[in-house]
């Protein structure tokens, strides 16, 4: 029986460029508070937004996405035909099938790159991140496309006071390529699939279909008991990240968590005794929760805004739906 040869990849791997696309809309409180009988004060007091992006008609899960992709592509220097591999994070792209990731490497133009979806929620880019790294070290790829994207306006109950206020629109794409150096370290994730229930889809399509009645399913979440799990679970899980990435806390400069809810930032903040000195993203006040976009968008705007520079080391950690999470710790490109 003949061997089998064995790909050979990169030492190491790290995000080489990134880039974002925020919609042209900017939704403030005063929009959303009467139709959930609510007020400016309480939806900052509960959440910390001010207000949110959503998007236009023109504004598709595509469209964002490859304008993220494009930008990633120029910061990190490379020709979309380098591109090997598109990973795509998102729950709000509308066709079971096919994925959207293979329509957005065809529209960028990459040379018939591998494509697919992958369907973690708000823990997606984090996921995507991951398995790039592994992408690359193993010679899988050597340059992959991470892209978190999210469109949740579409499935949005702008009648649900639990949710109408949240949830936003937005892309972020990462470029994540061989190094001599560690820039992504390894992934802590997982689930808890016992609480299911917490944040998913509010209704079966076959429910729906068999009701007669068509309309979009929607989002729903419990609020208190999410706020519980994620602000002292993933506490716990941002400090396995650091420990499994030889990182100690007077030597991290960034953290980045998943912008669902500005409580959960400041608890987790607290619960992990980050010293003052750590910036710490709050996307949120102006974004909203995009789900698998969080991430990026909020380190982007760390990096424009001067919070966050080239050669930082940085905490990622997102969480969501299912309940899944991951968190790693990379450096800022």
């Amino acid at each position: 029986m003949a061997g089998l040869t064995s790909p050979t990849g990169a030492p190491h791997a790290a995000i080489l460029g990134l880039g974002t696309y925020r919609p042209t809309r900017v939704v403030p409180n005063a929009e959303v508070v009467e139709a959930i009988d609510s007020s400016d004060e309480w939806i900052q007091q509960r959440s910390g937004i001010k207000s949110r992006r959503w998007a236009g008609p023109e504004e598709s899960v595509q469209m964002m996405s490859v304008a993220a992709s494009r930008i990633a592509l120029e910061r990190a220097g490379l020709d979309p035909r380098q591109i090997d591999c598109v990973v795509v994070a998102t729950v709000s792209h509308m066709l079971q099938t096919p994925a959207v990731a293979t329509a957005i490497a065809h529209e960028l133009g990459t040379e018939q790159a591998a494509a697919f979806d992958i369907s973690a929620a708000c823990a997606g880019f984090c996921h995507g991140i991951a398995m790039a790294s592994d992408f690359v070290r193993a010679g899988s790829a050597r340059h992959v496309l991470v892209i978190g994207v999210e469109r949740l306006t579409d499935i949005l109950d702008l009648n649900d006071r639990g949710t109408a206020f949240i949830f936003a629109d937005g892309a972020g794409a990462a470029v994540v390529g061989p190094s001599e150096t560690p820039g992504i370290g390894p992934v802590v994730w997982g689930s808890d699939g016992e609480q299911f229930d917490l944040i998913r889809q509010r209704e079966d399509w076959r429910d729906v279909i068999a009701s007669g009645d068509l309309v979009m399913p929607h989002l729903t979440m419990q609020g208190n008991p999410v706020f519980r799990w994620a602000s002292f679970a993933m506490a716990k899980v941002g400090q396995q990240a650091l420990d499994r990435a030889g990182v100690t806390l007077d030597e991290l400069d960034v953290f980045v968590p998943h912008q669902a809810n500005m409580r959960i930032t400041d608890a987790m903040a607290r619960s992990m005794k980050l010293p003052e000195r750590v910036r710490i993203a709050r996307d949120i006040a102006d974004q909203g929760n995009t789900s698998a976009a969080s991430v990026p968008l909020a380190l982007d705007r760390m990096i424009a805004e001067g919070d966050a520079k080239s050669g930082d080391t940085a905490l990622l950690i997102a969480f969501g739906a299912g309940l899944a999470y991951a968190a790693q710790v990379v450096v800022v490109p």
